[in-house]
């Protein structure tokens, strides 16, 4: 049965304009993951990078659709776990949704320390990496529970950071090419030993981790001024030039270096860089480097613990988890618990399998999303909002089950773990709050 409702007015200041949201956005789409993955895309498809680069920014840009629409139709809903409830009106469901993106989180801050610790770290200090990203994990741990905070400001600096970097790659290969070196024949190469569609399929799941970060946005939504206006154009805008960049560093990384050597380095742009031949100092690139993906560890550890906070807060974990240091005013039992599973984690696989495992938890998370957008298309409110056709949720829940089937049983195993322990976390949580206690604001929000 269809509501005609209006929304209540927010009590959060509206201070984000529509640049500061595109900034916002971009900052978490654009960054960690490209600086660490390029390797591992071409190891699956060859020289051809761009190719499962484009197909990964289609897919996001589906499942992108379904979030401009349901957050513009509910400004105050706050996450994927509160459009579940909206949609299923199923604790279990929302909560597990919840849990999914908070698992998500960790298991990308895993990935993203043994990025740290890989070639660019080596630079500087030749130790073993995941020794390393153990201990990298417990200095971000160590100083989120200090406390950090953070501005639109510093977010638009690390940016700036991550992006000139970028830009730097493709200047450089772009000069490389006009004295007429590199390979640029590969860039239409594909690996011999498997078809191009499959090699582009597999390569665009660990791909598609480049793109995610978009749904995090979906938190600010009432901090944003004129929300229902300006959050599609700042979502695709900020996709759409994070696409472009990424497009023109898989052309630049397939022409700078030979695949096979490319695909063994889990410092790639350092690689091309070097093979560039400019004398760009190794350790300003590796710096450049890893202040971009150690930001992405520490604000997604940040992200997590603070989600796992603000789901205790709402009874929807154990309260335990809601503790906090009675003067830093820092959730330190939900720092100590995400930091040891991420640490737990980096001993499971390696960054690919750990980017797959985010990507597959994200699905998940998108799946639900997609099917959110259809479900409650018949629930119509007040105000305008942006509406997206029916056919993209229904290619984007097809593009989702895609990605689901293309994931090997390892991958699968190691999600399964991960919501089979929210799975647990949701029983205790009922035993000792009833079977009527559900999901109340949204924990996705906290």
């Amino acid at each position: 049965m269809s509501e005609n409702r209006a929304e209540a007015p927010s009590k959060l200041k509206q201070g984000i304009t529509g640049k500061m949201l595109y900034l916002f956005i971009l900052g978490d789409v654009l960054g960690a993951g490209i600086y660490a993955l390029v390797g591992e895309v071409s190891g699956a498809v060859g020289g051809a990078i761009w190719a499962p680069l484009v197909l990964a920014l289609a897919m996001a840009l589906l499942t992108a659709s379904s979030y401009a629409e349901l957050i513009t139709k509910y400004p105050k809903a706050g996450g994927a776990a509160v459009f579940a409830e909206r949609a299923f009106k199923l604790p279990i469901v929302s909560f597990m949704v919840g849990f999914a993106m908070l698992a998500a989180g960790v298991t990308s801050a895993a990935g993203l320390s043994l990025a740290f610790s890989g070639d660019y770290l080596a630079v500087f200090l030749d130790v073993p990496a995941v020794p390393a990203a153990i201990v990298f994990l417990l200095l971000v741990a160590l100083l989120n529970a200090r406390g950090i905070k953070e501005s639109v400001r510093s977010n638009v600096v690390m940016t700036v950071i991550e992006l000139s970097g970028l830009v730097l790659v493709i200047v450089l290969v772009a000069l490389m090419l006009g004295r007429g070196e590199g390979y640029p024949e590969q860039v239409l190469q594909f690996r011999e030993d498997v078809s191009p569609a499959s090699g582009i399929l597999a390569a665009s799941v660990i791909a598609f981790y480049s793109f995610v970060g978009f749904e995090v946005s979906a938190n600010v939504a009432e901090e944003v001024r004129d929300v229902r206006r300006v959050y599609p154009r700042a979502l695709f805008g900020a996709m759409l030039t994070a696409g472009v960049v990424y497009l023109l560093i898989g052309l630049a990384a397939a022409v700078a270096l030979p695949t096979d050597e490319l695909a063994g380095s889990s410092g790639p742009l350092l690689a091309v860089v070097q093979a560039t031949g400019f004398g760009v100092p190794a350790e300003l690139f590796s710096l450049v480097a890893l202040v971009a993906v150690a930001n992405g560890a520490l604000l997604t550890m940040i992200m997590s613990s603070r989600l796992a906070y603000g789901m205790a807060e709402q009874g929807l974990l154990p309260s335990v988890f809601g503790k906090v240091l009675p003067n830093r005013r820092t959730p330190w039992v939900a720092i100590a618990a995400t930091t040891a599973v991420a640490i737990i984690l980096t001993l499971t696989g390696g960054l690919a399998a750990l980017a797959e495992t985010v990507v597959l938890l994200l699905v998940i998370v998108f799946l639900s999303t997609n099917v959110a957008v259809l479900v409650l298309k018949k629930d119509k409110v007040e105000h305008s909002h942006f509406r997206t056709p029916v056919v993209l949720p229904l290619l984007a829940i097809a593009t989702c089950i895609m990605l689901l089937i293309q994931q090997d049983a390892g991958i699968w195993l190691r999600a399964g773990i991960l919501l089979a322990v929210g799975a647990v976390l949701y029983v205790i949580r009922r035993s000792v709050k009833g079977p009527g206690a559900g999901v109340r604001r949204t924990a996705a929000a906290d």
